[in-house]
């Protein structure tokens, strides 16, 4: 299919910049057929910040960083919801949405934070750390929520551990996002040994070549890249806090140091900015495509169940979170 069909035609206005037109011949039907799916089956989808363009422009219905989704999912009218994002996503969403089906269109969409810690783990923790707070960030699986005081995201972590009051506090499982916050505040923060396994690969050498490379850019970085990484920087956030960021001060040219696909989505917004792109792909992210966002909604999978017991305890974790 060569040419862009009519009703997608406004969409890839959109995104003309970022995806050639050789290859929207290959998305415009799974997109056609999304659209038409979603309201057949009054469903929304979810995308987070580093899905692909034809994702994120073109058929997610609520897009953004994990705390933007958790706290959007809330409120969501809708009988079905698809997490285009990986597993813990999804869980969050069934977390905050019990009566709705939710659905993720790969199981193996995972994620290496969420793989570095278990329930068993966090109840160790607090063994070796009795009456001290735990902080769990939301890139873990339901069962480690629910043995948590309270979640954070990137974008409010710092704000959760002072809304606590107390001088010391647990946070797991990302070495460098603890890290990163304890030096923002006085509070002790005792951390886990996780870490995203995009973020880590940057470095502060990588920073000092782009600067050599680039006069005058602007680096922005994800606060789980490791701590000398984020002092280089010029700003350090959430993928909503980089976007923001961008949207702000519009730097003739910048690189934001996450998951490639986030400078794609942001240059969509900014065709005034130029993006210089160090491309580290998250292998989970991109599990999730338009083919199998199609499939989830033709063929209603995958649902996305956990344990009420379990559910309960996770649900106040992240609602506490929420209220922050």
């Amino acid at each position: 299919m060569s040419a862009v069909l009519p009703s997608s035609a406004s969409l890839y206005d959109r995104v003309r910049r970022v995806i050639p037109r050789i290859e929207w011949s290959v998305f415009v039907e799974d997109i056609d057929a999304i659209l038409n799916l979603k309201r057949q089956r009054n469903a929304v989808i979810l995308a987070h910040n580093y899905q692909t363009p034809e994702i994120f422009h073109c058929v997610a219905d609520i897009v953004g960083d994990s705390l933007a989704l958790a706290r959007k999912a809330m409120t969501v009218d809708a009988d079905v919801i698809v997490i285009a994002g990986v597993h813990f996503m999804a869980e969050t969403a069934k977390l905050l949405n019990p009566d709705k089906t939710v659905l993720i269109p790969d199981l193996n969409a995972g994620c290496s934070l969420a793989d570095s810690i278990t329930a068993e783990d966090v109840r160790l923790m607090r063994q070796r750390y009795p009456s001290v707070p735990v902080v769990t960030y939301v890139n873990t699986s339901a069962a480690v929520k629910a043995e948590s005081d309270i979640c954070c995201t990137s974008g409010n972590a710092l704000a959760v551990v002072k809304s606590l009051r107390v001088p010391r506090v647990i946070m797991l499982p990302d070495e460098y996002l603890a890290k990163n916050i304890a030096a923002q505040t006085k509070v002790e923060i005792i951390a886990w040994k996780g870490r995203c396994e995009v973020h880590e690969r940057f470095t502060a050498a990588d920073i000092r070549e782009l600067r050599e490379a680039h006069p005058g850019i602007s680096i922005l970085a994800h606060p789980e890249c490791p701590p000398e990484v984020v002092a280089e920087a010029d700003f350090a956030g959430s993928t909503a806090a980089m976007s923001d960021y961008v949207a702000r001060h519009r730097p003739a040219r910048v690189v934001l140091m996450t998951e490639c696909s986030m400078s794609d989505n942001v240059a969509v917004e900014h065709p005034e900015v130029d993006f210089v792109r160090p491309c580290n792909l998250c292998p989970h992210m991109k599990r999730i495509t338009l083919a199998n966002i199609r499939t989830a909604l033709e063929e209603n999978r995958h649902v996305v169940t956990i344990d009420p017991h379990v559910a309960e305890r996770a649900r106040w974790a992240v609602e506490r979170m929420l209220f922050v």
